[in-house]
């Protein structure tokens, strides 16, 4: 069977010719098919054609800027990781681009280790939702929550005690943004309990466990 057929194929959307030959690179030594998009439109367009496994795409671009590539490929494909490339970090910047889409972040300057283990980790969550996709679940629990995402995060902290977002950050491989959107959404819900740290110095540092009820 032809190799390539099979490899993952993740398409890179920026506007800098640099950053599309480095993340090309990247892919190509991970063994995935990276297809370079010059701008939102041209990107979106391919990903309607070529049903990719994952969309990297940066969010300071001219025309279509980052947010308004994710709205639109989110108009027809509702499962596929999308992969933010930002040197923002504001949490703010985050919950805009998660309300429209985005599965996860990446910063800038590009580390490889960290941008292939941050790929790794939203093919997984692609291949997560595609299954439930198959199996008629409900892949968006609301706007900018996936069931894949959600299940990850719980079944991190179902096999830990009380952690920090930086921890639990550090085990599930995503962003602290998405993270920090995800267990806000949890404690909405009462899915987690919040475990204030006390007696150091400084503000104290919560910690956050699945509710004694959902452990049950």
């Amino acid at each position: 069977m032809n190799k390539t057929f099979n490899m993952k194929k993740i398409i890179i959307i920026d506007d800098e010719v640099d950053i599309q030959y480095t993340i090309k690179e990247i892919c190509e030594y991970a063994g995935w098919e990276g297809i370079v998009a010059q701008n939102g439109k041209e990107g979106s367009e391919l990903c309607r054609k070529i049903k990719p496994n994952l969309v990297i795409v940066d969010y300071h671009m001219p025309d279509w800027d980052g947010l308004t590539t994710v709205k639109k490929i989110r108009e027809f494909d509702g499962t596929v990781s999308i992969l933010v490339l930002t040197v923002d970090e504001r949490q703010e910047i985050a919950e805009k681009f998660i309300a429209a889409g985005a599965s996860d972040f990446a910063l800038k300057p590009i580390r490889t280790p960290d941008l292939i283990s941050r790929i790794k980790i939203n093919l997984m969550i692609n291949d997560m939702q595609k299954n439930y996709e198959r199996e008629r679940k409900q892949v968006f629990i609301e706007k900018g929550i996936s069931q894949a995402t959600l299940d990850l995060i719980c079944d991190y902290l179902k096999s830990n005690e009380a952690l920090t977002i930086d921890e639990i950050t550090k085990g599930v491989n995503l962003a602290y943004q998405t993270v920090h959107r995800y267990i806000q959404y949890l404690l909405e819900e009462e899915i987690v309990e919040i475990m204030p740290q006390y007696g150091q110095l400084g503000r104290p540092k919560n910690k956050y466990k699945l509710s004694t009820k959902i452990k049950k």
